[in-house]
C-alpha cells in the first residue's frame, strides 16, 4: 500500500475534528468537500456562515452538513479572550486585542480550539504566511514536553525505490529554522524521528548532513552538525543517527562504502536533517522539481497538539492530504 493510501485508512479510523479557518478559499472548500464525503475527519469550518455558502456556491463546493463557527457569535469568546490575554501577558496584550485577533485573524481561534480540545487539530496558511501559523501554535497550544522549538518536515516520496524508505524520505527543517543552534538541530532530528515512527511505522535512520563526511573538512558548520549529533545521542540512545554526512553518503550505499564504512546509517538514511533553512529548502525543491518526487508539506513538529502549515501556493489534494497527517499526529497510533 503507498503512502497516500496508508495514512487515508489510518486517519479514516481515528474520525478526528479538524478545524479549518481559511473558509472562503475555494481550495480549502473544495478540500472539505473531499475530506469529508471519503470520511476523514470531521471538518470545522470558521467565519461568516453566509460568506462561506457564497464562496462554496462559486467554487462547487458541497460543504452540506459540514460545521460552521462563527468567532465572533462563539459562545467561547470571551473564555478564549482571557486565555489568550493571560497567554499574552509579559507581551501587554490586551482584552480588546486578544477579540480583535480572535475574530478577525482566525486561525488563532482555531488554534485556541485545538488547545481546548474542541478540535484535534488545526490546518491553516493557504492565504497566510507561515510566520503567522506558527505565531498562533505558539500563542495558543505552544511547545511539546522538552522540545524548544516548532519546526517542520517534509515526506518526499521519490520514484525510486531503492532509496530511503522504499523511497520515501523525510526532509527537515525545510521551512521554519533559519539557522538553528546546535541544541535546535538536535531538537529537529528527535521530532522527525518521533513523525516518521508516527507515519511510517518504520525505524527511522537519521543523516545529520553537511558538505563534509566525517571529517573531509573543516568549518564551524561542520563542528555544529556534529555537536547536534552528539546532543541526540545523549537524549536518545536508541536512535539510529550519523554525522556529519554529505547528502551522498547518507542515501547512495556504494558512496557511503567509500566514504563512511563504519557508519550505521550512511547509505541507508531515511531522515536527512539539513544544517540551516537555505540547505533545506533548496533541497526539498531541487528533489521534487528536478528528482521527480512529491513533497508533502511542510509538516508542523515540536508543537504540544497539532497545527499545520500550507504553502500559499497549496493545491486541494494537498490540503486533503495534511488532514489526513493532522489527523495522525493527534492519535492514538492504530
Amino acid at each position: 500500500m503507498d503512502f497516500i493510501s496508508n495514512i487515508w485508512n489510518r486517519a479514516k479510523k481515528l474520525n478526528k475534528r479538524i478545524v479549518l479557518p481559511e473558509a472562503t478559499d475555494a481550495r480549502i472548500l473544495k478540500a472539505a468537500e473531499t475530506i469529508t464525503k471519503a470520511k476523514l475527519a470531521r471538518v470545522i469550518l470558521l467565519g461568516n456562515e453566509l460568506e462561506i455558502g457564497k464562496a462554496a456556491e462559486m467554487g462547487s463546493a458541497d460543504i452540506s452538513g459540514i460545521e460552521i463557527i462563527t468567532p465572533l457569535d462563539s459562545p467561547k469568546l470571551d473564555q478564549y479572550v482571557k486565555e489568550l490575554t493571560e497567554q499574552r501577558k509579559a507581551k501587554g496584550l490586551s482584552e480588546d486585542e486578544a477579540k480583535r485577533m480572535l475574530t478577525v485573524d482566525l486561525h488563532y481561534f482555531g488554534a485556541m480550539m485545538v488547545k481546548n480540545g474542541e478540535a484535534d487539530g488545526m490546518i491553516t496558511g493557504a492565504t497566510h504566511p507561515t510566520a503567522d501559523t506558527i505565531r498562533a501554535a505558539v500563542c495558543s497550544v505552544g511547545t511539546a514536553k522538552d522540545i524548544s522549538i516548532i519546526s517542520s518536515f517534509f515526506v518526499m516520496i521519490h520514484p525510486n525505490k531503492k532509496i530511503g524508505e522504499e523511497g520515501i524520505l523525510f526532509y527537515a527543517d525545510c521551512g521554519v529554522i533559519p539557522d538553528p543552534s546546535a541544541e535546535e538541530l538536535a531538537d529537529i532530528a528527535i521530532c522527525t524521528a518521533d513523525s516518521f515512527v508516527r507515519l511510517m511505522r518504520k525505524e527511522p535512520k537519521i543523516a545529520m548532513l553537511s558538505f563534509s563526511t566525517k571529517g573531509s573538512a573543516s568549518h564551524p558548520d561542520i563542528d555544529k552538525v556534529i555537536k547536534a549529533t552528539e546532543i541526540v545521542k545523549g537524549r536518545n540512545k536508541d536512535l539510529e543517527i550519523d554525522g556529519e554526512l554529505q547528502a551522498d553518503a547518507a542515501i547512495i550505499e556504494s558512496v557511503a562504502k567509500r566514504k563512511a564504512p563504519e557508519s550505521n546509517v550512511a547509505g541507508r538514511a531515511n531522515i536527512l536533517i539539513f544544517p540551516d533553512l537555505n540547505s533545506g529548502n533548496i533541497g526539498y525543491k531541487l528533489t521534487q522539481r528536478l528528482g521527480g518526487a512529491m513533497a508533502l508539506g511542510p509538516i508542523f513538529q515540536g508543537a504540544a497538539r497539532p497545527i499545520n502549515d500550507l504553502s500559499r501556493g497549496c493545491s486541494t489534494d494537498d490540503v486533503v492530504n495534511v488532514a489526513a497527517i493532522t489527523a495522525i499526529q493527534a492519535g492514538p497510533d492504530l
